[in-house]
């Protein structure tokens, strides 16, 4: 599985009636990714109509999906940052050192 950071607002120029009704269904949409497992948490940007979204999905394209069935989707900006796990910097020094790749 795959962690990206989804970072999305609204674009006010397109703010409508029919972006009124995409706002209103997005509980769906989120209920769905959430019974699914694909939306592992999401924050509201203060000061922002949006969020920061933390998608668990099995590749990009899964992820591109996802966003292109959001209900907002013609209606927002997205900036999306895939995301790796951080180890502990004395486990990366050990496997270093354990395979040669540092001075003893």
């Amino acid at each position: 599985m795959s962690k990206f950071l989804v970072l999305w607002s609204l674009e006010p120029a397109l703010l409508g009636p029919d972006a009124v009704k995409a706002v209103f269904a997005m509980p769906d949409y989120v209920a769905a990714l959430t019974t699914e497992g694909k939306l592992e948490k999401r924050y509201h940007l203060i000061g922002k109509h949006g969020g920061a979204w933390i998608y668990d999905v099995k590749d990009n394209e899964e992820l591109d999906r996802c966003l292109a069935l959001a209900p907002v989707y013609n209606f927002a900006r997205y900036e999306i940052h895939a995301l790796a796990e951080m180890k502990d910097p004395k486990a990366i020094v050990g496997e270093l050192h354990e395979s040669g790749k540092t001075s003893k």
